[in-house]
C-alpha cells in the first residue's frame, strides 16, 4: 500500500506543490491539505511547506499556527504521526509549541538565498534516516526569518539531547545559535528545517539531488512500520 504524506497550503505557502514533487519522487503518494480543513484525511505524515504564511504580518507563523487544521495536526503529532516544517513552515511548528525556540530576523537583516551546505547531525528522526550522521549535504536556503535562537537552558537540553537534526557547516547565513539549521522533538517524529530539500531532489532541478533524503526517509519508515 503506498504512504500518503499530506502537504499543508496556507495563504501565502510557496513551496506547497514542490513539496508534494518531492513526495511523488520519493515513492509516496501526496495529499493536498488546506489549512482550513478539519480533517487530516487519514494521510501517515504531513510536510508544512515553506512560504510566507499570512505574509508574515504578525510574526513568521504566528497566525498559521492558529488555523482548523493545526489543532488536528498538534494532536497527532503528539501521537507520533511523523511531521516535517520547512522554512516557514518550521517557524509555523515552533509557534504551535511543537518543536522549542524560535526563528527571528536573520542577523544581516537581509533576506539570504543560496546553496548551502549542511552537515546531518542526527540520522535517526523519521525524516533523516536515510542519511548516516555527519553526512554533508548541499540543499539550498530562502529566508529573512531565519535565525534559530533559544535560551541557554533550552540550548543546551537540544544539543546534550541530540535534537540538533543539522547544523550550517563553512558560513552561518542567518546568525542562527551553534549554527542550527534544524531541530526536532525528543520523539524525533517532528522535525523542522529552514533549508529547503524539496528543491534538491534532482540535480537539473536544484544544487545537488541530496535533499531527497528527507522525503525517502519518511518513505521508509512508513512501510517499514
Amino acid at each position: 500500500m503506498t504512504a500518503r504524506v499530506g502537504v499543508i497550503t496556507f495563504p501565502g505557502s510557496l513551496d506547497d506543490r514542490d513539496a508534494a514533487r518531492a513526495v511523488r519522487l520519493a515513492g509516496a503518494e501526496p495529499v493536498p491539505l488546506w489549512h482550513a480543513a478539519t480533517d487530516l484525511a487519514g494521510v501517515d505524515a504531513v510536510i508544512l511547506p515553506g512560504g510566507f504564511s499570512y505574509g508574515d504580518y504578525l510574526r513568521a507563523g504566528a497566525i498559521a499556527r492558529f488555523a482548523p487544521l493545526m489543532e488536528r495536526l498538534v494532536d497527532a503529532a503528539r501521537g507520533g504521526m511523523p511531521v516535517l516544517g520547512i522554512c516557514n513552515g518550521f517557524q509555523v511548528l515552533c509557534e504551535s509549541h511543537l518543536l522549542p525556540g524560535a526563528l527571528t530576523r536573520n542577523a544581516s537583516l537581509h533576506f539570504v538565498c543560496r546553496a548551502q551546505r549542511l552537515r546531518v547531525e542526527n540520522a535517526k528522526t523519521a525524516w533523516t534516516r536515510a542519511y548516516d550522521e555527519g553526512q554533508e549535504i548541499v540543499i539550498p536556503i530562502k529566508n529573512i526569518d531565519g535565525c534559530f535562537i533559544a535560551d541557554p537552558q533550552t540550548l543546551e537540553e537540544l544539543e546534550s539531547s541530540g535534537r540538533v537534526v543539522a547544523r550550517y557547516v563553512d558560513v552561518n547565513p542567518n546568525g542562527s545559535l551553534n549554527d542550527i539549521a534544524g531541530v526536532c522533538n525528543e520523539a524525533g517524529n517532528v522535525v523542522g528545517l529552514m533549508p529547503h530539500p524539496e528543491h534538491a531532489v534532482e540535480a537539473l532541478t536544484g544544487p545537488s539531488s541530496e535533499g531527497l533524503g528527507f522525503f525517502s526517509s519518511v518513505v521508509q519508515r512508513m512501510v517499514s512500520a
